[in-house]
């Protein structure tokens, strides 16, 4: 594993995995803040989502109107009736292949490249509360994302159209 020095870096050949958790995540577009719900992996389920949906919803003013994109993951297919009896809430789906405009996906990046790169944990626990830790304090400094143009030139142009027509 090389790191960002670029320097190799020594992986224990015994290296033991201690479980997984499956990562809801809402973003607020507005304010730039996460909020989250860690839940064992065999969670990740239409029922866990519309936990974590409930869950949210139950922390939010009940007179806003909420508009929640997601991707086309099968936990949250669009055609299939969801049950949820908040009619302020509406639900908006990516296309397949583009998960680049759910800013939520931008966070799951931070997430990874801050906080759990390089990380072991001892327990799902353990790695739970690392993540509950990393999102409380990224909340005290949250701001939106901003989109913007990115200027294309030279070399790099060259290289992105060899690669579209490859």
């Amino acid at each position: 594993m090389v790191s960002k020095s670029g320097r190799t870096r020594e992986r224990e050949s015994t290296y033991k995995r201690h479980g997984t958790l499956n990562l809801f995540a809402a973003l607020d577009v507005a304010s730039g803040m996460i909020r989250t719900k860690a839940t064992p992996s065999s969670d990740k389920t239409k029922k866990g989502f519309l936990n974590f949906m409930e869950d949210l919803l139950s922390e939010l003013p009940e007179k806003l109107e909420y508009h929640v994109i997601m991707d086309n993951h099968s936990i949250h297919k669009r055609h299939e009736a969801c049950p949820l009896n908040h009619e302020n809430v509406f639900f908006h789906y990516t296309p397949t292949s583009a998960s680049w405009l759910n800013m939520v996906e931008i966070w799951f990046g931070i997430l990874g490249r801050k906080s759990l790169r390089g990380k072991r944990f001892s327990s799902t626990e353990e790695m739970a509360g690392h993540i509950e830790r990393f999102v409380k304090s990224y909340n005290q400094s949250a701001k939106p994302f901003v989109w913007r143009k990115r200027d294309i030139k030279g070399a790099q142009l060259k290289n992105n159209a060899r690669i579209f027509c490859n």
